[in-house]
């Protein structure tokens, strides 16, 4: 099943998110390797600034999906003010489809 992580960054956090980025997107090359990472980028704010993370993997269930979100670099840092995790169903232009 395809898992969303909506992550909301903390205010005044570009730093910490510029600092962990390569670690991050290390991690989200691993998961794209396993076949695990469906699709991934940032939120912009008005400037155009990353200010938060869409994220979407397969995981074979919510407590699953918590530890992939669990060992983001960036959750590991403390970047985020919430993560939503929730289940999705993707209908349309689903390569896989």
């Amino acid at each position: 099943m395809i898992f969303v992580f909506t992550c909301k960054d903390k205010p005044g956090h570009l730093q910490t998110r510029m600092d962990n980025r390569p670690p991050h997107v290390e991690y989200l090359n691993k998961l794209n390797a396993e076949g695990t990472l469906k699709f991934a980028g940032p939120f912009l704010d008005g400037d155009g600034k990353p200010c938060g993370s869409l994220v979407a993997v397969e995981a074979a269930d919510l407590a699953a999906a918590e530890a992939i979100a669990a060992g983001d670099p960036y959750a590991k840092a403390g970047l985020f003010e919430s993560v939503d995790i929730r289940p999705w169903n993707w209908v349309f232009n689903n390569p896989a489809a």
